[in-house]
């Protein structure tokens, strides 16, 4: 059997304490302090993780790859979990250490652990990143209702930082309702934005070869920049995942997302995460199942198309 599994959900990973590290690991950020509406993402990684027993013997029907073997599972970083400065300066260390000794899958929590996550992986790479974000939301307003950092800012401050290359900013499913200035921020730096709208109706390789010519023909003129993942599981239809904190109708597909995902895996992809899944809210295991599947298919891609590594 190959799942995601801690402590004592054991089957996927077969994790010793003194076995020597795999080129891969997951990790849970089971943070909700900084959710606008309904908490509960602090619950998301136990989900995926249980959810991912669903996974059989793990070998991928496209990529013909497991993960089974390549895998370590960290466990959940231990963190603060009422204050956002404290949460992200505890797992700023935390963090360091693991991106230099594994290829990282990080469970969420809400989208505001993906700014830390961002300043580790610029650091250590010396360089911005390309970001790849499936979200509903822009997350592009300056402030979190008052406060200067939340799970709606991250994008307009890693861009302000210079955490990311504004060009090789990339969203995919955005649609909830906000003020132009928001909407259109990535745009007008220079990134791209495909809305869900744009994408309605488009989920094989063959509908969707426009969108995935542009985000390599992007990448590509700016010289094949080390890439980040993220996927808010809002990015999918409430119908396909109700478990999540801030649902918006009218959004992606689960084919849509394995599409781009399939597609996409031999880019110089260096770390992902998803983020937001909600169990109180979940019919069915729906979000958590979803999820699972995503984080196992962008792992399983990168086993058979090489994983990006520093130098």
């Amino acid at each position: 059997m190959t799942q995601f599994a801690y402590q004592s959900d054991t089957r996927f990973l077969k994790v010793a304490a003194t076995a020597a590290p795999q080129p891969y690991a997951v990790a849970g950020i089971s943070w909700d302090g900084s959710t606008t509406n309904r908490p509960g993402a602090r619950f998301g990684p136990r989900a995926i993780r249980t959810a991912s027993h669903m996974l059989c013997d793990g070998v991928h029907p496209l990529f013909d790859v497991t993960p089974d073997g390549q895998l370590d599972d960290v466990g959940d970083l231990p963190l603060p979990n009422t204050s956002l400065s404290g949460m992200r300066e505890a797992m700023t260390p935390m963090v360091d250490a693991l991106i230099r000794r594994h290829h990282m899958a990080w469970l969420g929590g809400d989208h505001s652990i993906t700014l830390p996550l961002l300043r580790c992986y610029r650091r250590w790479l010396g360089q911005p990143l390309a970001v790849i974000h499936f979200d509903a939301h822009c997350d592009t307003w300056e402030d979190h209702f008052g406060e200067p950092s939340g799970h709606g800012t991250w994008v307009y401050e890693a861009i302000q930082e210079g955490l990311v290359i504004k060009e090789c900013t990339l969203q995919l499913g955005i649609r909830s309702a906000g003020v132009r200035e928001a909407r259109e921020y990535v745009r007008e730096q220079g990134g791209l934005i495909f809305d869900a709208r744009s994408l309605r109706g488009l989920e094989s390789a063959d509908q969707l070869a426009p969108v995935l010519g542009a985000i390599r023909d992007r990448l590509a003129a700016h010289g094949h920049p080390p890439v980040y993942l993220t996927l808010d599981i809002d990015a999918l239809d409430p119908a396909f995942a109700p478990g999540t904190g801030t649902p918006e109708p009218g959004g992606l597909t689960t084919n849509q997302v394995f599409t781009v995902l399939e597609e996409l895996a031999g880019l110089p992809f260096v770390g992902m995460d998803c983020v937001e899944v909600a169990p109180p809210y979940d019919h069915a295991e729906l979000s958590s199942y979803a999820a699972a599947r995503f984080v196992w298919t962008y792992l399983c891609g990168c086993i058979a198309r090489g994983a990006w590594r520093a130098p």
